[in-house]
């Protein structure tokens, strides 16, 4: 997988907000050239919550565990929940191509892919899904909270 077609699949989703901070816009250079995924139906940037799923591209500070500073290496990053955390970790991870804990966000139920390619583009592929479907509902429930106040 590519990160253009990650980036294709997850924008496709109903309510998807994607956001691909680069160079001349308000966001830090750090987040240039990554990619973060909101779910968020009015097209605007959350500030309560976190993405439901990024793609980073580089090592970010206390973040190195993947080795992003290979060339061509980037990061899938999907909080899937911890129930499909515990059921996608029944493996040893490896360096590219496995389903892992999230380096540093993993005891929140955040799992990552190293380079998604052969081995686990169904699960990268399911697992978005899934947080896509996490994050509607988490919307749905703090909108219908909010309404009811």
């Amino acid at each position: 997988m590519t990160i253009e077609e990650i980036i294709g699949l997850v924008s496709g989703l109903d309510g998807v907000l994607t956001l691909t901070p680069g160079p001349g816009d308000e966001w830090p250079e750090l987040s240039w050239g990554d990619a973060f995924f909101y779910y968020s139906p009015d097209g605007v940037v959350p500030t309560n919550v976190q993405p439901f799923a990024t793609i980073v591209t580089k090592n970010y500070p206390g973040d190195e565990t993947s080795q992003l500073d290979r060339p061509d290496t980037f990061r899938v990053n999907i909080h899937a929940g911890k129930k499909e955390f515990a059921r996608g970790l029944g493996r040893n991870p490896a360096d590219a191509d496995t389903l892992i804990a999230h380096p540093v966000y993993g005891n929140a139920g955040w799992l990552a892919v190293v380079n998604p390619a052969s081995n686990t583009e169904t699960a990268t592929r399911e697992l978005l899904e899934t947080a896509y479907r996490l994050a509607r509902a988490r919307y749905e429930r703090r909108a219908e909270s909010s309404r009811d106040r």
